[in-house]
């Protein structure tokens, strides 16, 4: 009994966990659907939580990337459509139908064959919490559509009682088992109104008819027939008014599904048949119809007068037909046919035809319907019965007006024009093929040629309606040697033959012209095309090769120069020439060896090493070539020149066309290195002042190669700092010191020697605080070869830290740091005091470094222990000043202090003592005194300062005054010349004073 509790638990626990589980489900697949036909894909959701409506969206996985999802349409989210989907989704062409809040279908209302694929409904969550399957898929496969259903229409008429019979055909040709149903309907009165249903044929083979038809289908009076392999035919028999309307057939092709429902995947319709039905009575009833009524000029029209009457056989008609109300032709009661006289000449020439084709039935035929034939007709019947000596109308009917509209003809004429010779060399043959569709009316050909910026195109050739043939005048003389031929394959197939074209007149476009005629008009369409008639240097191409662009030295490489055209080269002179250029190039390509057409070889003088160790080869597209024991010589870039000759000429002088292929790099590479150097890491500790060693040792090395040794120091600090180069001793011995080590002090305390065949020395003379950190070299081997030193390999060895041991304890130097700010162009001076005293025969040396920070400082300047001063820097002598190192004063004085002087100043002083020989001096103690940290700052701002650094207020300073004395000038000028004028006026004024006192003594 408990285990029975168990699995009821359990069986209600899974039911309570799966009832809150969503699923998604979708129309079962694969399903075959018809290219162009509306389709529907349905998808439910259930067991979902949150809203009742629930959202959709459509994706599809293409057969060309089946794992690329491509969004099609949604209905949440208008912006979901990927770009190839979102025209169709605005045009309604694909929608989603909402059937109920969890239900929704898919809408293609036109299939595309790009619609085939793997379709995938999502339902976006509404759920607490992802539980369960949130999208299904389903396969669409695209079919063609191949149901054919056809029917001849007609217009029937018939009286009540009479039989019908008519017959459909309706095939397929679709690869999946489908089946057909055949239906017939009856198309009653206009408009929309649903059509009548009277027998169909239907997938499952059984026959139903419609709700109508029931009792005359089960007494046989209505049947369809399967009378072959696709045709199947209606009868009605008996057929009664209700009968009468739009008769059709339709037919459905039909495909089972994967859920084991039956699809109708394409259904078509046949044209209508027309059918009346007449009661049977004395009266006359009167039908006029036309197979057609809308025609194109030169169709023909067909009229049926139909006369429903009964004992039709015993009575007698006459019939006038009328176009427009005017009588055209009439049929007496006798049968004989009367035109109108405008009518006689075309009825002569039998474009008009009246008949009389049953007791029942008059039939009127123009052929060759004109413009002028458009109207409205009708006809009129008249009963009549024979008098004595007349014929007396006992009753008379006008039929209905049947409109009839004649289009003016137009040509369904396509012009397509072909060339098999777009391409061609000087000297080939032209062909133009012009094809003509869609026409059966005569035809006649023009050919033009239209040459670039040459003029109006020129005719070639004519070819009549008759088959007649005419060449322009610029080609009859080709005519005549029969190098143009103008050929009719058939009534609408058209060729054009120019034989040995020439590339300068014969290139450009030909023009097809054709006329088609027809019933006195003509239609014209033209095509083009065209052609190049190419020189022989067209699509001539050389392309170099080689299997290697790296040689080693002493082996032997091939080089490749493929020769292609759009022609056979076999056919024509070809001639090969390599030519070379050095690596190191001082002038243009050299030419190494040509072969000529008939095979010869000559070789070039500028490069005669290849004489004697070069192979070469030529065949009719390709030539090789073969070079033997590679050397630096050798390398360099090669390239091969192709030059072809006209086959009409001899290969002399200069080919017709020529053309360079691409270059080629070889590289020849030296024999392989095996330097070895020893990387054994190692340190040396001495006393500082001290001579140091470092030692560089070759493990190995080629007996023949020569050396050259770098030599680096690594400061010890900072970490990143940058290896600096001390000396370098090239493979001549020739020394070159790098730029920190160039100074005279520096090259006599750094020297390297070579000690053996092996072995390589550093010395570093009377070692400082400065030296400490790490040395190491580089070797560099060097190999002769032919025509100059080539460097093999390099190795580097591993690093020997310098440490120096100096005893501080009898030196006495200040620790203290400071720090100090001084302006720019002002003295700065950084203290060093030694203290205590010295023995009188001890010698004391200073050096003073400078840097950001005390770790990577650098030696300012050094001062012997002769009391010598060596700077570092020889630019800076002018501006380090120290104090008075005679009493152990060794401050040191900046003069006209810089922005580049900033950083940390400290001093290192050594003490020394000659031995008891009175040669050697020896370091005794050594001390570090503590840093000064120097800040410059801006200099002073004063009234000049200012001036100077404002441009404006500068000129203004310098200009004003030229301007004032400018001003004074002229003011003093105008002042001149006004004095001037006053002065002579004064004087005019005396003398003619004086003259007047002249006059008066004179009359006097």
């Amino acid at each position: 009994m408990g285990l029975v509790q168990c699995l009821g638990a359990a069986l209600v626990l899974v039911l309570g966990l799966s009832s809150g589980q969503r699923v998604v489900t979708v129309q079962k697949g694969l399903l075959y659907r018809v290219r162009g036909s509306h389709v529907t894909l349905w998808c439910r959701v259930s067991g979902y939580q949150g809203p009742a409506e629930q959202n959709f969206q459509w994706s599809i996985y293409l057969p060309s990337a089946p794992e690329r999802e491509v969004q099609i349409v949604s209905t949440a989210d208008p912006s979901f459509p990927y770009a190839i989907y979102t025209q169709r989704v605005r045009s309604r062409e694909i929608y989603v139908e909402r059937l109920q809040g969890d239900a929704a279908r898919l809408h293609i209302t036109e299939l595309q064959d790009r619609d085939a694929g793997e379709y995938e409904c999502h339902t976006p969550t509404t759920d607490e919490r992802y539980f369960g399957s949130y999208s299904a898929k389903t396969n669409l496969s695209v079919i063609a559509d191949t149901l054919s259903v056809s029917m001849q229409p007609q217009a029937l008429t018939r009286v009540e009682g009479d039989a019908v019979e008519l017959t459909c055909e309706v095939s397929k040709s679709t690869t999946q088992h489908t089946h057909l149903s055949v239906g017939w309907y009856c198309l009653q009165g206009a408009g929309d109104s649903p059509a009548k249903e009277i027998l169909t044929l239907s997938k499952d083979f059984v026959l139903r008819p419609g709700a109508s038809y029931v009792q005359r289908f089960l007494t046989g009076d209505v049947r369809l027939d399967k009378v072959g392999n696709t045709t199947y035919k209606l009868s009605i028999r008996g057929v009664k008014p209700s009968d009468q309307g739009q008769l059709y057939c339709e037919a459905a092709e039909w495909i089972e599904d994967p859920d084991e429902t039956w699809k109708d995947i394409s259904r078509k319709q046949t044209e209508k048949t027309s059918l009346i039905v007449t009661s049977p009575d004395k009266n006359l009833h009167v039908t006029i119809a036309a197979a057609e009524s809308s025609l194109s000029e030169g169709d023909t029209l067909q009229l049926n007068c139909c006369v429903r009457a009964q004992n039709s056989r015993g009575r007698q008609f006459q019939v006038i037909w009328l176009l427009n109300s005017t009588e055209v032709a009439r049929v007496d009661p006798s049968g004989v046919l009367i035109w109108k006289k405008e009518y006689e000449e075309r009825a002569t020439l039998r474009q008009l035809q009246a008949f009389k084709q049953s007791d029942t039935v008059y039939v009127f035929t123009v052929y060759e319907v004109r413009l002028t034939d458009e109207g409205t007709y009708s006809y009129s019947i008249s009963e009549v019965e024979k008098a004595p000596g007349d014929v007396r109308s006992i009753q008379t009917k006008l039929s209905s007006d049947l409109k009839v509209n004649v289009k003016p003809i137009e040509s369904c004429m396509h012009l397509s024009m072909s060339t098999s010779t777009a391409q061609i060399m000087a000297g080939d043959t032209l062909i133009f093929l012009c094809k003509v569709q869609g026409t059966t009316n005569p035809l006649s050909v023009r050919w033009w040629h239209l040459q670039q910026h040459q003029g109006p195109p020129a005719l070639v050739a004519t070819m009549e309606r008759d088959g007649s043939l005419t060449l322009g005048s610029a080609y009859q003389d080709r005519g005549a040697q029969g190098s143009i031929r103008l050929e009719k394959a058939d009534s609408s197939t058209f060729t054009l033959v120019i034989a040995n074209a020439s590339s300068a007149s014969d290139g450009g476009s030909y023009r097809c012209e054709v006329v088609e005629w027809s019933q006195g008009k003509s239609w014209t369409q033209a095509e083009e095309t065209a052609v190049t008639v190419s020189p022989l240097d067209v699509g001539l191409h050389a392309v170099l090769i080689s299997r290697t662009a790296t040689v080693k030295y002493a082996q032997s490489f091939e080089l490749f120069c493929q020769l292609s055209a759009s022609y056979a080269l076999e056919q024509v002179p070809v001639s090969v020439m390599w030519q070379f250029q050095p690596s190191r190039p001082t002038r243009d390509y050299q030419e190494l060896v040509r072969v000529l057409p008939d095979g010869t070889v000559a070789w070039g003088t500028a490069q005669p090493h290849f004489l004697k160790k070069t192979q070469l080869t030529k065949a009719a597209s390709s030539s090789r070539l073969l070079i033997h024991g590679a050397t630096v010589d050798d390398e360099g870039t090669y390239r091969c020149e192709v030059g072809v000759w006209s086959r009409s000429s001899p290969p002399r002088g200069q080919p017709a066309a020529a053309v360079r292929s691409n270059a080629v790099g070889i590289k020849v590479t030296l024999p392989e290195s095996k330097l070895q150097v020893a990387t054994k890491e190692s340190s040396v500790e001495i006393a500082g002042g001290a001579d140091a060693t470092i030692e560089c040792r070759i493990m190995f090395a080629q007996k023949t190669a020569q050396l050259a040794i770098t030599w680096y120091f690594l400061p010890s600090s900072p970490a990143d700092a940058i290896p600096l180069q001390i000396v370098r001793a090239n493979y001549s011995n020739i020394l070159e010191y790098g730029a920190e080590f160039s100074s005279l002090m520096q090259r006599s305390r750094f020297q390297s020697q070579r000690v053996s065949g092996d072995v390589f020395w550093l010395q570093i003379l009377s070692a400082n605080h400065g030296d400490e950190g790490g040395y190491y070299c580089v070797v560099e081997e060097w190999l002769w070869l032919a025509d100059g030193w080539y460097k093999l390999g390099v190795g580097e060895s591993g690093r020997t830290t310098l440490e120096l041991k100096i005893s501080e304890s009898e030196l006495d130097v200040g620790k203290t740091n400071h720090s100090i700010s001084v302006r720019e162009g002002a003295e700065a001076t950084v203290g060093c005091l030694l203290q205590g005293v010295r023995p009188p025969a001890s010698r004391v040396s200073a050096v003073w470094f400078h840097g950001e920070d005390r770790a990577g400082a650098r030696p300012l300047l050094r001062l012997h222990r002769d009391g010598t001063v060596e700077y570092v820097q020889e630019s800076l002598a002018g501006r380090l000043h120290l104090r008075r190192p005679a009493a152990g004063d060794f401050s040191l004085t900046l003069r006209s202090v810089e922005e580049s002087d900033t950083g940390v100043y400290y001093c290192q002083v050594q003490e020394w003592q000659q031995d008891s020989k009175g040669e050697a001096w020896a370091l005794q103690a050594s001390a570090l005194s503590g840093y000064t940290r120097l800040t410059t700052l801006p200099p002073e701002s004063t009234v000049f300062s200012r001036i100077c650094s404002s441009p404006p207020l500068l000129n203004f300073i310098l200009y004003l005054p030229l301007v004032l004395i400018l001003l004074l000038a002229i003011a003093g000028f105008y002042w001149y010349l006004k004095f001037r004028r006053v002065r002579k006026d004064d004087i005019k004024d005396d003398q003619l004073v004086e003259l007047q006192r002249t006059e008066d003594i004179k009359q006097t």
